[in-house]
């Protein structure tokens, strides 16, 4: 089907978000139905991205693949798997991929609606699917075309694990707002946050400063370094002839040291008990809260924002620290 062809059996939807429609390969989110169609040289569908919240339900022979408990479809899958003589493997996400069927799972954070009808971060996972044609199969997220869409070659691969470590095991950092968290300061150097933490980055992401069309030409833009020990991401502001320097700092949910907020646990603790204890703690004082991307919440003005990170079929709190010029985009 090309793009003209998925709008009308969609009726008529218009793809709100897009890139490379009718140029060739592309892809098209339609936000209405929580669907993104993505399109090959040909501009001929190739994959189909459903959403965990928005997307329709769908289903594989018996087994419901969309908006459930992640482990509970991981078994149905393996379940059928051994019926039908398929193969499952582990994809990037840790989640069920099987060639065969051109399936592979993922995962997204749940929302509900609290009593008041706001929208609020539920601690719970549930599924989302990419339903992929047989030239895409063998290696879904790895095909260029997929890639135009969502590039996950610089993400940490997961093995279908999600440890957490226990608080007694954390390190408890201190919080200067805009100015720094634990030993690491903004306005560092890669090299300086390095030697702060006494550890070498496990990954480091960056890009160079003229896109994919200029690949290689021009200095390589550091953006972030990963340091699994320490358990947090250095974040880095840098541009054209700038060198980097530290402009934020992510700590893991999982496995980094403790932040506190005027007796507030932000990190590896139920998102929703984090969330309802920042905004009870705003109201009272009559500050004012900050929504960012993802529906990360942070008190107006310090530029701090709790976020959720993944632990299996449930997810614990996280947070980024920032300096006062940073806009956190993600």
């Amino acid at each position: 089907m090309n793009p003209d062809q998925v709008a009308s059996a969609l009726d008529g939807a218009i793809a709100h978000v897009s890139t490379g429609l009718g140029d060739g390969a592309g892809w098209g989110r339609y936000s209405d139905w929580g669907v993104t169609a993505i399109y090959g040289e040909d501009s001929g569908l190739v994959a189909v991205a459903i959403d965990w919240m928005d997307g329709p339900l769908v289903r594989l022979r018996d087994v419901e693949l969309i908006a459930r408990v992640p482990s509970e479809v991981r078994s149905d899958i393996h379940d059928l798997a051994r019926l039908e003589g398929a193969c499952v493997r582990v994809n990037w996400s840790g989640d069920p991929e099987v060639t065969a069927w051109g399936v592979s799972m993922g995962a997204g954070h749940e929302m509900g609606l609290s009593p008041e009808g706001y929208a609020e971060r539920r601690d719970t996972m549930i599924t989302h699917a990419l339903l992929v044609g047989p030239e895409l199969a063998e290696d879904p997220y790895g095909s260029e075309l997929v890639i135009k869409w969502r590039d996950v070659r610089e993400e940490k691969p997961n093995p279908g694990a999600w440890p957490v470590k226990a608080e007694q095991d954390r390190p408890h950092w201190d919080w200067t707002p805009l100015e720094g968290i634990g030993p690491l300061r903004f306005g560092m150097t890669p090299q300086q946050v390095a030697a702060a933490l006494n550890e070498v980055p496990a990954a480091r992401h960056g890009r160079y400063p003229f896109g994919q069309s200029w690949e290689g030409f021009g200095a390589w833009m550091l953006h972030d370094d990963r340091f699994d020990e320490a358990g947090v991401t250095a974040h880095y502001a840098c541009g054209f002839g700038t060198p980097p320097t530290l402009g934020a700092v992510t700590v893991h949910g999982r496995t980094g040291p403790q932040v506190g907020f005027d007796g507030i646990r932000l990190i590896g603790m139920r998102v929703s008990a984090v969330d309802a204890a920042l905004v009870q703690h705003l109201e009272e004082r009559e500050v004012g809260l900050v929504i960012g991307c993802g529906g990360d919440l942070g008190p107006d003005g310090l530029n701090m924002y709790v976020r959720a990170t993944r632990t299996g079929d449930t997810a614990v709190s996280e947070a980024r620290f920032c300096k006062a010029e940073w806009e956190d985009h993600g």
